[in-house]
């Protein structure tokens, strides 16, 4: 029985060559011909998406009652809403957004407006600043007050299932609301 140790390993040599010979190549890639990558990121918000608009600017933090039926609320609150929940809900609010696709249960179709916790803007308030135990919606109390009742009137200006407002209750909440 003869000994050749020199072809023992060979094969695993040649895939160690290999792989070091494209390492090197990958980083002279990387240092030296590939552009870079941009990690900043790029948020939208509310006052950058309105100014693209050709709309005349509409300052929601004048507003002194949010809370109040106002079409001007409710139109600032439509580009609230494609600045933050279009993503899931979608772009009419129809709950076919392009990353609503992937949770479960699926977003809330606002149009139709089978409400879990009602339909009223006290209850559509505290929805959007709590979310939603068990379901995929995260609570928005993040957002500026005004833009969470801008939303909540836009929501109520796309629904089919309009509830009523107990007008005293939305008067003693609205300023109390955070």
């Amino acid at each position: 029985m003869s000994d050749n140790s020199q072809d023992y390993n060979r094969g695993g040599f040649i895939a160690f060559i290999f792989t070091m010979v494209f390492v090197v190549s990958f980083f002279i890639y990387l240092i030296f011909i590939h552009p870079g990558v941009d990690l900043g990121e790029n948020v939208k918000s509310v006052e950058s998406a309105m100014a693209k608009s050709n709309e005349p600017k509409f300052d929601i933090t004048k507003e002194k009652e949010p809370w109040v039926e106002n079409a001007n609320v409710a139109a600032y609150g439509a580009t609230v809403f494609q600045t933050n929940c279009s993503m899931c809900h979608g772009e009419k609010g129809l709950g076919d957004g392009a990353a609503g696709a992937a949770l479960n249960p699926k977003p809330r179709n606002l149009v139709e407006g089978q409400w879990k916790n009602g339909g009223d803007s006290i209850s559509l308030f505290n929805t959007l600043s709590n979310g939603l135990a068990g379901t995929s919606m995260p609570g928005f109390a993040q957002v500026k007050k005004e833009d969470r009742w801008a939303l909540v009137q836009f929501i109520r200006s796309i629904t089919n299932n309009k509830t009523q407002d107990d007008v005293a209750k939305l008067k003693t909440f609205g300023p109390e609301s955070k």
